[in-house]
C-alpha cells in the first residue's frame, strides 16, 4: 500500500515521466531477481548510466524512500504476526519468557533457582552512538506517524473513516518526499544524546516498568511464593537496567569534555524527572478517593496533612494531597537538578528529595494505603508502574560508561609523574617498571597533581572530566556513572593508570594505617574496565587479568565491587584484525580462559560485550548471540552495546521493544541456567580442537588478503564509498583514528559499513570457506569424519550454529555480480582482478563449505521469513547500487574539489542512506 501512495506522490510532485522512469527501473529490477538467467543485469545497468544528474537524483530518491517505507510495513507485518501468533495460542518463540521457562523446566531447573538467579542478575543493553546512523530524526518522526497511521487501518473502520486515514497518509508520504534525508552540518554530541533520549520516551519509560510486572507475574503464576517460601524479584532488586556510552565515551572523540558529561546526565535527569513530575499530576487526576468513602493508613493522613493544598475542594481527598506535595518536592528537586522551566509550576514550594529512595518512600505510603483500603486494582493503574519506574531509572535515568584509549592514560600520567619529579619518561620505561611505580604510586598517599604547577591542555581536560564524574555520583547517585572502560588494553599498567587517575580526582576512597603508612581499606569509585579488543589482546587477557588480581590492593578493590569485575570484549576490532570466524573462535575462547581464571579466585566475571550491528562486529539476533555464549559465562551477569541505527530498528516501536527487553532477559536466564547436555559435554573438546585447527587456517587467509596484500588499501578505498561516507554528517567522530588510508587506523564500524554497501560484506564471512576446505583436504583419509564432525558442531553446538546462522543471512545478502561493479571503479586493474578474483573465489569456497556442514544449498533455509522480507527488499536495493555506481564513477572522475558537482555528491550520500536502511544490520 505505501509503495502504491508513494507512485502516487511521485507523479503528483515529479510528473508521469519521472514515475514512468523510477517504475521502469523497480520492474527491470524485479525481473533480474525473479530470472537472472533470463534478464540480464546489464540492463539495469544501461538504464541508470546515461541519466542525467536531476534525473539520477530523483531515481536516487525513490528507491531510499521505497527503502524507508518498506522497513514500516515490515515492522507492522511482524506486530500482527506477532499478535495473531498469541491470539491462536501458538508455541511461544526462542526469544520470549514462557518459551524460556518451559525449557528450564524442561531440563529440571526448579522455580527457586530461577528466582534466585534473577534476583542476582544484572543485565544492561548500552545505547551507543557511531557513526553510521544514517536517519535525522525529522524523518524519523515521519515516519512514525505513517506507522501510527498504517496501525489504524487494522481497525474496525468506516468507509468514511478509512478514506480519511488514507488520505492522511498520503499526506504524510507527501511530507516524507518533500523532506530533506540529509544533514547538512555533523551531528554533535549533543544531537546523539537528544537522538538516544527519544528512544526513552517512546518505549523504555513505561516498556521496562511493565516488562518487570509481566515477568513477576508469569514467574509468580508458575513458582508461588507460598510454595517456596521465595517471592520473585521485581524492580526493587532492579536486574534490568540502561545504560549509555553517548556523552562519555571520549575514545577518538575529541568533542566528548567534561562539559559534555555533564551536559548528558543534566539532560538524563530533565528527561526522568519530567517523566515523574507528568505522573505524579496524572496521580492527582486519577485518585480524587474520598476518606468519607474509605478510609486511608496513618501515613498517609500525615502526608496529606504536611500539604501546602488548603482548597476546601479536596480537604476529603488525601490522596490528592499528599500528591501535591510530592509534586512539590519533585520540582525542588528538578530545580536542584538544574531545570527551569515547568509546564505546571507547585503550589507552593518543597523540599528536595535527598535521593530517589526518598521519593520512592513516600510513593510507598501511596501505595500501601491504596492496597489495604481502596484495592490493589487501583493501584496498578499507573502508581505501581511509576513506583518502578523510580527503582529502575532513579533521578540519573541511565548509568553513563566512561571510556577512553589506554594511550592517552599514558600520556596523562606521564606528564603527571615528570611536573611531580617522580619519573621523566614514564612512557618509555619497561612494562615491569610501569607496573611496580604505578603500585608504588597507589599505595602513596600524596598525590601526583599540584594545583600551582602547569600542564598541558590535554592533561589538564583528563582530570578535568575524571574531577566532573565525581561530581555527577554526587549530584546524581553512585549508579549514574559506575564504569570507566579502558580502550586498547595491551597491558597490566593500562588497568593500574585508571585507578591512579582515580587517585588523582578524588574517585579512589582511601584509609592510611599512621604508624605504618599502608592502607588498610580502599575503594574505587569506578570499576576499571578493560576493553580486549584484537586477536592478540583477547589471547593476553587471561594472563593480564591474573596479574591484577595477584595484587593485593586490586584484589581489594574488587572485593569492594561485591567481588565482582566486569571484562569487555570487542567484536569489531577483533574482526578488523583477524576476519570472522577467528575473531568469533578468541573471543569464545578469551571467554572460556577468563571465566576458568575468575572461578579459581573466587570471583565473579561479568561479560560487556562490545556487539555493533553487523555480523562482522559481533551482530546478528541477540537472543541467538547471547545463549551461544560459552557454557557457564553468563551466570545472570551481562551487558551489551545497542549501536547505531539498530536502536531505531529496535526500540522505536514500543511493542517491539518490549520485546527485544524480554528476549535479552530470558536469554539471559536460559544462557545462566541450562545444564549442558552430556553429549554435548563429551563432544565440547573434539568441536573446540576443530575450531582452533580451523581458526589458524581462516587468520592466515583473511591476513593474507587485507593485511598482506600490496595495494589492497587502495583497492578498498576505490571499490567501497569510504571517502564519501568520511564525509557525511552522519556521526560526531571522524571514520578513522589516524588521517591516512591504513586499514589498522581506520575505525571498525566506517569499515563494515563499506563493505555492506557495495553488497560484499567481507567482514560477515571471508576466510570461512578456505578454512573448511583446506582442513577437510589435509587428511583425505579422514574427510568423512571430520565433515561429521562438522556436521555435529552444527546440530549440537550453539557457538558454532549461531555463527553459521549469522553468515548464512551475511551471504544471503551478498551480491557478487553488484560487487563486480563496484570492483571496476578500481584503476589499477592488476589490483583489481586480484583482489576481486580472491574474494570471489573465497565466495565459492565458502558456499560450498556451507553445503557441506549444513546441507542447505540456498540462503536461509532455515529462515523462510527473512528470505521472503529479502527476496521482496533486494529489487528496491539494486536500484541503489546501480546509482551509487555511477554517481561515484562520475564524482571521482571530476578529480579535483573545484570540478566536484554537489549534487552528484549528495546523490551519492542518498543512496549510502538507501542502502543502509535496505540492509538495516548494516553499521
Amino acid at each position: 500500500m505505501l509503495g502504491y501512495i508513494l507512485g502516487d506522490v511521485l507523479r503528483d510532485r515529479e510528473g508521469k515521466e519521472v514515475f514512468r522512469l523510477v517504475e521502469n527501473i523497480r520492474q527491470t529490477a524485479v525481473k533480474i531477481r525473479r530470472n537472472p538467467g533470463r534478464h540480464s543485469s546489464d540492463t539495469l545497468h544501461n538504464l541508470v548510466k546515461d541519466l542525467s544528474r536531476n534525473q539520477a537524483i530523483l531515481v536516487v530518491r525513490a528507491f531510499l524512500y521505497f527503502s524507508h517505507l518498506s522497513n514500516i510495513a515490515i515492522d507492522k507485518h511482524d506486530n500482527l504476526r506477532y499478535r495473531a501468533a498469541r491470539m491462536a495460542e501458538v508455541p511461544f518463540p526462542p526469544g520470549s519468557l514462557i518459551y524460556t521457562l518451559n525449557r528450564l523446566d524442561s531440563a529440571g531447573v526448579s522455580g527457586e533457582t530461577i528466582k534466585k538467579c534473577l534476583r542476582d542478575s544484572y543485565i544492561v543493553p548500552v545505547l551507543t552512538a557511531h557513526p553510521t546512523e544514517v536517519q535525522r530524526r525529522s524523518t524519523f518522526e515521519n515516519e512514525r506517524q505513517i506507522a501510527a497511521l498504517l496501525a489504524k487501518l487494522d481497525s474496525n473502520l468506516t468507509p468514511k473513516e478509512h478514506r480519511r486515514i488514507t488520505g492522511m497518509l498520503h499526506g504524510r508520504v507527501a511530507a516524507l518526499w518533500q523532506t530533506r534525508m540529509l544533514r547538512y552540518t555533523r551531528l554533535s554530541v549533543e544531537d546523539e544524546i537528544n537522538n538516544a533520549l527519544l528512544f526513552y520516551r517512546l518505549t523504555f519509560l513505561r516498556e521496562l516498568p511493565e516488562l518487570y510486572r509481566s515477568i513477576k507475574e508469569e514467574i509468580e503464576e508458575r513458582y508461588p511464593p507460598e510454595q517456596d517460601g521465595i517471592p520473585v524479584p521485581c524492580s526493587d532488586t532492579p536486574y534490568l537496567q540502561m545504560g549509555s556510552w553517548i556523552g562519555g565515551d571520549r575514545d577518538g572523540n575529541l568533542n566528548v569534555d567534561a562539559e559534555t558529561m555533564l551536559h548528558a546526565l543534566k539532560r538524563h535527569s530533565h528527561l526522568v524527572l519530567n517523566f515523574y513530575l507528568e505522573e505524579v499530576h496524572e496521580l492527582g487526576i486519577e485518585l480524587p478517593l474520598s476518606s468519607m468513602l474509605n478510609p486511608v493508613s496513618p501515613e498517609l493522613q500525615t502526608l496529606a496533612d504536611a500539604s501546602t493544598d488548603t482548597s476546601h475542594h479536596r480537604v476529603d481527598e488525601p490522596y490528592r494531597r499528599a500528591l501535591t506535595a510530592i509534586y512539590a518536592r519533585l520540582v525542588a528537586t528538578a530545580r536542584k537538578m538544574g531545570m527551569t522551566h515547568f509546564e505546571r509550576p507547585e503550589i507552593a514550594r518543597g523540599i528536595p528529595y535527598r535521593n530517589s529512595r526518598d521519593f520512592a518512600a513516600e510513593l510507598d505510603i501511596l501505595i500501601d494505603s491504596l492496597n489495604r483500603n481502596a484495592g490493589e486494582r487501583v493501584t496498578g493503574i499507573r502508581i505501581a508502574p511509576l513506583r518502578r519506574a523510580v527503582d529502575i531509572f532513579g533521578f540519573h535515568l541511565s548509568t553513563l560508561d566512561m571510556r577512553q584509549s589506554s594511550d592517552v592514560h599514558e600520556q596523562t600520567l606521564a606528564e603527571l609523574l615528570a611536573v611531580a619529579h617522580v619519573e621523566p619518561h614514564y612512557a618509555a620505561l619497561p612494562e615491569e617498571e610501569k607496573v611496580a611505580l604505578l603500585v608504588a604510586e597507589l599505595n602513596h598517599p600524596r598525590l601526583l597533581f599540584s594545583p600551582f604547577a602547569t600542564y598541558s591542555a590535554e592533561t589538564t581536560a583528563e582530570l578535568k572530566i575524571m574531577h566532573a564524574a565525581r561530581t555527577i555520583r554526587q549530584q546524581y547517585g553512585e549508579r549514574a556513572i559506575r564504569q570507566y572502560i579502558i580502550s586498547h588494553t595491551e597491558t597490566l599498567s593500562d588497568i593500574l593508570e585508571v585507578y591512579l587517575l582515580q587517585k588523582e580526582s578524588g574517585l579512589l576512597s582511601m584509609t592510611w594505617d599512621e604508624e605504618t603508612g599502608n592502607w588498610i581499606d580502599a575503594e574505587a569509585n569506578l570499576m576499571a574496565v578493560p576493553l580486549f579488543e584484537t586477536i592478540p589482546d583477547l589471547k593476553r587477557a587471561p594472563d593480564i587479568m591474573e596479574a591484577a588480581m595477584s595484587i593485593p590492593l586490586v584484589r581489594h578493590f574488587i572485593e569492594k565491587q561485591g567481588n565482582l569485575q566486569e571484562v569487555m570484549l570487542g567484536y569489531s576490532d577483533s574482526n578488523k584484525d583477524g576476519g570472522y570466524l577467528t575473531s568469533n573462535w578468541e573471543l569464545y575462547r578469551a571467554e572460556q580462559r577468563l571465566i576458568r581464571l575468575f572461578n579459581q579466585h573466587s570471583v565473579k566475571l561479568r561479560f560487556f560485550h562490545g556487539r555493533g550491528g553487523t555480523v562482522g562486529r559481533g551482530g546478528g539476533p541477540t537472543y541467538d548471540a547471547i545463549v551461544a555464549q560459552p557454557h557457564g559465562t553468563v551466570n545472570g551477569q551481562i551487558r551489551l552495546t545497542e549501536q547505531g541505527e539498530m536502536i531505531g530498528f529496535k526500540y522505536s516501536h514500543p511493542d517491539i521493544g518490549g520485546r527485544n527487553l524480554e528476549l535479552i532477559v530470558a536469554a539471559t536466564l536460559e544462557a545462566s541456567l541450562i545444564p549442558l547436555k552430556q553429549v554435548h559435554s563429551r563432544l565440547l573438546g573434539h568441536f573446540e580442537s576443530a575450531m582452533m585447527e580451523l581458526s589458524d587456517i581462516a587468520y592466515k587467509a583473511y591476513r593474507a588478503l587485507v593485511y598482506d596484500t600490496p595495494g589492497f588499501h587502495d583497492y578498498f578505498f576505490e571499490s567501497t564509498p569510504i571517502s564519501e561516507i568520511a564525509s557525511l554528517n552522519i556521526g560526531s567522530r571522524p571514520a578513522s583514528r589516524r588521517p591516512n588510508k591504513r586499514i589498522e587506523d581506520l575505525r571498525a564500524i566506517p569499515w563494515s559499513f563499506s563493505w555492506g554497501q557495495c553488497r560484499v560484506l567481507l567482514p560477515g564471512w571471508f576466510g570461512f570457506g578456505t578454512a573448511v576446505m583446506t582442513w577437510l583436504e589435509q587428511n583425505n583419509e579422514k574427510r568423512g569424519e571430520k565433515i561429521a564432525l562438522l556436521q555435529s558442531m552444527y546440530g549440537e553446538w550453539p557457538f558454532f550454529s549461531a555463527m553459521l546462522s549469522n553468515m548464512d543471512m551475511v551471504l544471503s545478502k551478498m551480491d557478487l555480480d553488484i560487487a563486480a561493479r563496484y570492483a571496476q571503479l578500481v584503476t589499477n586493474a592488476t589490483l583489481r582482478d586480484r583482489v576481486f578474483g580472491t574474494i570471489r573465489a573465497e565466495h565459492a569456497r565458502t558456499l560450498s563449505a556451507f553445503e557441506i556442514i549444513t546441507g542447505e544449498k540456498e540462503r536461509l533455509a532455515n529462515n523462510p521469513t527473512l528470505a521472503r522480507v529479502l527476496r521482496d527488499r533486494m529489487p528496491y536495493i539494486d536500484p541503489l547500487n546501480y546509482m551509487q555506481i555511477e554517481l561515484l564513477r562520475r564524482h571521482r572522475k571530476a578529480g579535483t574539489p573545484e570540478d566536484t558537482d554537489a549534487r552528484t555528491v549528495r546523490g551519492i550520500h542518498l543512496s549510502i542512506n538507501g542502502i543502509a536502511s535496505g540492509m538495516r544490520n548494516t553499521g
